[in-house]
């Protein structure tokens, strides 16, 4: 199977712009094409899974990637999904985050000549003179077509900035300055930035000729990839010193049973006839798949500490192994009172409630465990003594901590 029936068959593909010239340039290798990045943080998501791997099945099938961080367009804000604007960063912000984003595609993608390229629309936003963009881009640019697309009329009611009002002629100045430059011929994004990449595909063609071959493609990443992104109102980040990879794992080890086939299918190298007979596994062996899936993409992010996830999580679920690679906090000993901590206190310590508020409600609503016995009351307290030994806390039925003395 070529790479393009291939990204179809895993269900990667919504929407194109010339479905054949596509197949043949991507089957051929003869893509050089561009996903971008909009680093409003330091670390990228679980909601980036689908753009890291996809690059990689393209670059692995010779296309060339470029991965494109919005330094630029992240000081505008994209109003695409959103609700309100977008906090505005500082350029040593978005440098910081750019820096961060590249250590991190590194464990997917090939950078080097000839090989995947990174680079950031700051080089060439920032130093354009703003009549010269109305009177060369702008004209190209219809406002009665720009209100109707979805990712503005959904931020009308609410109001929308005339600076994020610029994102979609910046995203389309990308793909033209792209195509120009670096013989970028086709782009990639969520299905949600189907509107902004039309403006670039547009724009090369009334630039450049009807005949310019610029291609567009998006991805179902719209509502899948916000809930790949998220877990309980918090990110599930690709950064270990923000998520552990236990933590990682126990995330996809924890997807919902109606996702989890999709997930493989969408996200792992596993071969498709492999997952078509996945597919068919009913009952207990969901749970056996979700294990395949925690421990494949965990692999990718977090190389052999996958391993060690999947040891531990085995030691909470199956009774095997040991705690031994569960997250842990050293508790110093000037946090005990009378040789004791008291059980919200220590909750917080471990980041396992933001709060002493949120950790009481919790154990009100009984739902934290320690060592294995239901705590009962807030004014529980954890001994030194038991300290010493480790101390296993549950907070509700799927997250784990170990707490220890330092």
């Amino acid at each position: 199977m070529k790479i393009y029936d291939e990204l179809v068959a895993r269900g990667l593909i919504a929407q194109v712009t010339n479905e054949e010239a596509i197949r043949e340039t991507v089957d051929n290798g003869a893509a050089t094409f561009y996903i971008g990045f909009d680093c409003t943080a330091d670390s990228l998501t679980a909601g980036h899974f689908m753009a890291l791997t996809l690059m990689k099945r393209l670059q692995m099938a010779g296309n060339k990637p470029i991965a494109l961080i919005g330094g630029g367009t992240t000081m505008i804000g994209d109003p695409s999904g959103r609700t309100d604007m977008r906090k505005v960063l500082t350029k040593e912000d978005i440098d910081h985050n750019a820096e961060c984003f590249k250590r991190q595609m590194e464990r997917f993608i090939e950078f080097g000549e000839g090989k995947a390229q990174m680079l950031n629309n700051a080089d060439w936003l920032l130093g354009l003179n703003y009549v010269e963009l109305l009177r060369e881009v702008g004209a190209c640019f219809s406002v009665n077509n720009m209100l109707r697309a979805e990712c503005y009329k959904q931020r009308m009611e609410k109001g929308l900035s005339f600076l994020e009002f610029n994102y979609m002629i910046m995203q389309s100045y990308d793909f033209y300055y792209l195509f120009q430059h670096y013989g970028c011929n086709m782009q990639f994004g969520g299905n949600d930035q189907w509107s902004n990449m039309l403006g670039g595909t547009e724009l090369i063609r009334r630039k450049l000729g009807q005949d310019a071959n610029a291609m567009t493609i998006t991805l179902l990443t719209d509502s899948q990839g916000k809930k790949m992104g998220k877990t309980a109102g918090n990110a599930v980040w690709l950064d270990p010193n923000k998520t552990s990879p236990y933590d990682f794992y126990q995330y996809w080890r924890n997807v919902d049973d109606a996702d989890v086939m999709k997930c493989i299918r969408m996200l792992t190298f596993l071969p498709l006839e492999q997952i078509d007979e996945m597919d068919t596994w009913k009952d207990a062996r969901v749970n056996e798949a979700k294990e395949i899936l925690a421990y494949e993409l965990t692999s990718l992010v977090h190389g052999e500490e996958a391993r060690k996830a999947r040891s531990a999580a085995k030691a909470l679920f199956v009774g095997g192994g040991d705690d031994a690679n569960m997250p842990s906090t050293a508790i110093p000993a000037e946090k005990l009172e009378e040789g004791k901590i008291g059980i919200l206190s220590l909750m917080v310590a471990c980041k396992l409630a933001a709060s002493n508020g949120e950790a009481r409600r919790l154990v009100q609503q009984g739902g934290v465990f320690v060592n294995d016995e239901k705590v009962a009351a807030p004014d529980f307290a954890v001994t030194e003594a038991m300290l010493r030994e480790g101390v296993r806390i549950r907070k509700g039925k799927k997250v784990f901590h170990k707490a220890v003395l330092q």
